[in-house]
């Protein structure tokens, strides 16, 4: 049993990456990245495999009060200097403090002003403040939460840019040690430390504290939910408001992606319904999915019914390759657009959900955040081994006709139904090579690759190899794909 996450994968990733790096800058030395994207690859991968090996070890002998601490504000403390830093470096390069190429975080920003003025101008009129950002800026559901949260803030901060992200940082925090208390419970504490460590060093779990999307907000909020809908199974006793706090914080995240909001809620109910009798007991069940059908009942607009019937009464793979033909099409002749993107499709993505996406690692105009955050694709790349593997490990060990009845998955059919059913959405959709539209998912992934550390027999130390050069090739692959497409090479 590993307690740690041990050196021998963190010297091949660090190793693949750097070969990687150097082999796309070489091969492909027209097209090469900025210096400063180079380095903050390093950053990345450098700095969460070499400190996921270290701290996993260093904190072993914590407390836990003290490690729990020490967790939130190394989390908070990581976050916070990337805001700072982030604020300058975006408006040193792009002339405001905002990414690269801004659209929704622009549209964000206004919508929050615009609302922020509105609550001055009205003396703090919530009643008539809560539907405006719906009804000037056009929003859906699934867009409103975060508007009207970021107005509130911004009227709170005087509009304040640092203040919003700073309070995204102490979300991002908080998040690890939400983390930290899932696995834990779940796996154990060796995995629920590691799991956290590994959350707190994420590249892509700290990014967006830097941003004005509503990512940040919106995987707290995944989080939080997945945390106590676990405890609230597993609690020793009953309790009314524990569960009405759980179904609240799911239609809130209902104002943020509808989408994933609904998968949470067939998530917790597929848990109740297929955990063992051992986690959670009859009653309990009867009771949580009751109320949680009233309150939802109460609680459920006819625009969120619209969003959903709209999602499943259309083919959404149809949709899709409609999609991809489309954009592919639409900047073709002036280079901006891949041609290839016509042929992508769920049955393309799906054996690779869990792993994309892969890292841009060359100048391609327009992609200037996925070269920025190409170090932390490859980190996701590389954990997907341990997420896959731990899926095997929990669905398919030895005995298989004892597991599809008495197994350890029906332990943890929460997480594994949430990860799994999300990313299943991802598949069929628009989106399913965006690193964005990845991120709730990711601390999942991580807690059930931290299992599968813990779990690792050394003997299936060639199979990792074998994954971590399988990821050279895709990432010198993927680079190709990206210039060849566009008619660059």
């Amino acid at each position: 049993m590993q307690t740690y996450f041990p050196k021998y994968f963190t010297q091949r990733a660090i190793g693949s990456y750097i070969a990687l790096l150097l082999v796309v800058s070489l091969v492909f030395m027209r097209f090469s990245m900025e210096w400063y994207f180079m380095l903050f690859g390093l950053v990345e991968v450098l700095g969460f495999f070499y400190y996921t090996n270290t701290l996993t070890r260093r904190w072993s002998a914590l407390r836990e009060r003290t490690f729990t601490r020490t967790l939130l504000w190394s989390a908070f403390t990581i976050r916070a200097v990337w805001v700072i830093f982030s604020y300058f470096f975006y408006t040193r390069m792009t002339g405001s403090p905002f990414e690269f190429s801004a659209g929704d975080a622009s549209f964000y920003h206004e919508a929050a002003q615009y609302g922020a003025q509105y609550l001055r101008d009205h003396f703090m009129d919530l009643p008539g403040y809560i539907p405006l950002v719906h009804k000037v800026f056009g929003t859906a559901i699934s867009d409103s939460g975060y508007a009207t949260y970021l107005g509130l803030v911004y009227y709170l901060s005087g509009d304040s840019i640092i203040v919003s992200r700073l309070l995204k940082a102490l979300y991002g925090a908080l998040s690890c040690v939400l983390m930290y208390r899932l696995a834990r419970r779940n796996f154990g504490e060796w995995v629920g430390r590691m799991t956290a460590v590994m959350c707190m060093l994420m590249p892509n779990l700290v990014y967006y504290c830097g941003l004005q999307l509503k990512e940040a907000e919106m995987v707290f909020l995944t989080v939080l939910f997945l945390e106590r809908a676990d405890h609230l199974m597993k609690a020793g006793q009953f309790a009314i408001v524990p569960t009405l706090v759980v179904v609240a914080v799911g239609m809130l995240l209902f104002t943020f992606r509808t989408v994933l909001a609904g998968v949470l809620f067939i998530a917790f109910f597929m848990a109740l319904i297929m955990s063992s009798t051992r986690v959670v007991k009859w009653g309990r069940r009867a009771l949580v999915i009751v109320l949680s059908l009233l309150f939802l009942g109460l609680m459920f607009s006819s625009r969120i019914e619209e969003e959903i019937t709209e999602l499943t009464s259309t083919d959404v793979i149809s949709q899709q390759q409609g999609n991809m033909q489309w954009r592919s099409q639409r900047g073709e002749s002036e280079g901006r657009n891949n041609r290839y993107i016509r042929y992508a499709s769920a049955f393309v993505f799906a054996p690779m959900i869990f792993t994309i996406p892969f890292p841009t690692m060359v100048n391609v105009p327009g992609q200037e955040n996925q070269q920025l955050l190409h170090g932390g694709n490859f980190v996701k790349n590389i954990t997907s081994f341990f997420t896959i593997l731990a899926l095997f490990l929990l669905l398919m060990p030895y005995d298989w006709r004892k597991n599809l009845l008495q197994g350890e998955w029906r332990g943890h059919v929460l997480s594994i139904a949430f990860l799994v059913g999300y990313l299943a959405v991802l598949t069929v959709s628009s989106f399913a090579h965006s690193e964005r539209f990845h991120l709730p998912s990711v601390p999942v992934a991580l807690m059930l690759a931290a299992y599968a550390v813990e779990r690792f027999n050394v003997k299936w130390r060639w199979i990792y190899t074998g994954w971590v050069i399988l990821m050279f090739v895709a990432g010198v692959a993927w680079t190709w794909f990206k210039l060849s497409g566009r008619g660059w090479v």
